[in-house]
């Protein structure tokens, strides 16, 4: 069986965006002019600002920039309790008779189920669902389109790149319900069998569920306390990751007062996490300015003596996936697209958000290939390296995923997509 995982994403952002840790702003581009008078809505369902808060500010900064097209709400921070909320959310959401297209992100645990229930109500209704933390078996059939960062690609990736900053060990944190989701097994399980290739130790750390008893605060102070103690146990040599969004902030932080490894967020962008836990002022004028967010956080790693050792992608994910699923069901209902699930006008759209080529590839796993489902791979960015942004990792990723898959058994195919929170 072979998985595919070769795709890479390369790109230089020239997006109004929002900076994780709260000095976040959506994409100043916004769907084409005339769209504000269309006869139709579209209607986004994201996290609130604890859980996604890029994605959160993307859906905001759309709908202030058009309120007469854009609908919002958001699902709970305990959304795997509270699934039922989410099924209302959405389904009051998308209640009103002008709303012609859903976009879903992230699409946490129960999101299958809400959008199941918006068809039930609007059986033409355009879904475009994000981040996914449901099975693709389970979400593809539900929603049109699912967008996604290329879970199993960074397996690899991100090890390798760990390794180029002198990894000997890689900690990878989470927790039992993120880890009965098969793309993020699957992609834990491609981090230690790449960990084991390049002789890098690999530990896999229980950290608390931030939907459980203790709540955000109670996973966010776990990391601010575990860090320190294995940077204790194994020297500063050691890399990071957390499948969790409201554990970077805090996993930054350590990482640079230690002088550890951070290769990768769980959510790659340049404002996931690093703006809030750096303390970087955004002025309003840099406001989606990646060049200035890059600059300004390698310059703080830089100061801190961690140059080289903290890395992310040149290209803000969730964000572009809000604004490339409000871009394609405006098109999609002004009739210039007219297939449900068009991976070529989507790649398009990507790419003219970006400024830059995308190459988009459906997923493939367990023999399955899912047409609707569509995920990208994309550079790291090293701060305070001595090339940033010229690393491949797709490439990489590839070259070595393709040879494994030759050899793995099937079973070891299996992959879903994420929990974003």
């Amino acid at each position: 069986m072979k998985r595919v995982l070769a795709f890479m994403l390369s790109m230089t952002m020239a997006l109004s965006m929002a900076a994780c840790g709260g000095k976040a702003e959506a994409p100043a581009e916004a769907p084409a002019e005339g769209a504000a008078a269309a006869d139709y809505k579209i209607a986004i369902i994201t996290g609130t600002v604890s859980q996604g808060e890029e994605e959160f500010r993307a859906a905001e900064k759309l709908k202030a920039a058009y309120p007469d097209m854009i609908v919002t709400a958001t699902y709970p921070d305990n959304f795997s309790k509270e699934q039922e909320t989410t099924i209302s959310n959405t389904v009051n959401l998308v209640s009103d008779d002008a709303v012609k297209a859903l976009v879903f992100l992230q699409a946490v645990p129960g999101a299958t189920a809400a959008i199941e229930k918006a068809k039930e109500i609007k059986p033409d209704l355009l879904v475009i669902a994000g981040v996914s933390g449901e099975d693709p078996s389970l979400i593809s059939p539900a929603a049109d389109i699912v967008l996604n960062a290329d879970e199993l690609g960074m397996g690899y990736a991100v090890v390798e790149q760990a390794a180029k900053m002198g990894a000997k060990t890689f900690v990878h944190y989470s927790f039992p319900r993120h880890m009965g989701v098969a793309l993020l097994s699957g992609r834990r399980d491609l981090m230690k069998e790449k960990c084991a290739e390049l002789g890098i130790e690999f530990v896999e750390a229980n950290a608390p569920d931030p939907t459980g008893d203790a709540g955000v605060p109670g996973a966010q102070q776990f990391i601010l306390e575990d860090v320190p103690k294995m940077v204790d146990k194994y020297g500063k040599d050691t890399a990071f990751f957390s499948t969790n969004c409201a554990m970077q902030e805090p996993l930054i932080k350590q990482v640079l007062a230690c002088g550890a490894i951070m290769p990768q967020q769980c959510c790659p962008s340049p404002y996931h996490g690093y703006p809030g836990a750096l303390g970087i002022e955004i002025p309003d004028d840099k406001a989606g300015d990646v060049e200035f967010i890059l600059a300004e956080t390698t310059k703080k790693v830089v100061e801190a003596g961690n140059a080289g050792r903290m890395s992310t992608w040149t290209v803000p994910v969730n964000m572009l996936f809000v604004e490339a699923g409000v871009k394609y069901a405006q098109a999609y209902l002004d009739g210039q697209i007219t297939e449900r699930a068009d991976m070529a006008a989507m790649t398009d759209i990507c790419a003219e958000i970006a400024g830059g080529p995308v190459v988009v590839q459906k997923l493939e796993e367990a023999g399955v290939t899912y047409d609707n489902f569509f995920v990208l791979l994309g550079n790291f960015y090293t701060f305070g390296g001595e090339a940033a942004a010229e690393e491949a990792p797709a490439e990489e990723a590839a070259a070595t995923e393709e040879a494994a898959a030759e050899e793995a058994p099937a079973e070891e195919a299996a992959a879903t997509e994420e929990a974003a929170a």
